[in-house]
């Protein structure tokens, strides 16, 4: 286990996601802001969460300690995408009525 390699997919993987959020709010400018933001400010406090779960000193069973945390972040991107991904189920459905 690689700590700073485990920090770096942090980064990605909630980067990669408030730019998704960013991309919404571009393509639809004055649509659910407070719901995106929303979303951005749980994705926010999860990165802060893992970045200070991953500092914190481990000396036994450091492979068991980042192997529940990468799941932990997995899931928790995924109720995040989950949210997202109600939103534009949303949006679109008010474009279409």
């Amino acid at each position: 286990m690689n700590l700073r390699n485990f920090k770096k997919e942090i980064e990605y993987n909630i980067g990669d996601f408030i730019e998704d959020c960013a991309l919404f709010q571009t393509l639809n400018p004055g649509k659910a802001e407070d719901k995106i933001s929303e979303i951005v400010e749980d994705a926010v406090d999860l990165y802060n969460d893992l970045k200070d779960k991953a500092n914190f000193k481990v000396d036994a069973a450091k492979r068991a300690y980042f192997f529940k945390l990468r799941k932990e972040m997995a899931e928790k991107t995924d109720e995040l995408y989950g949210r997202l991904s109600k939103i534009v189920e949303e949006n679109r459905a008010e474009a279409k009525a």
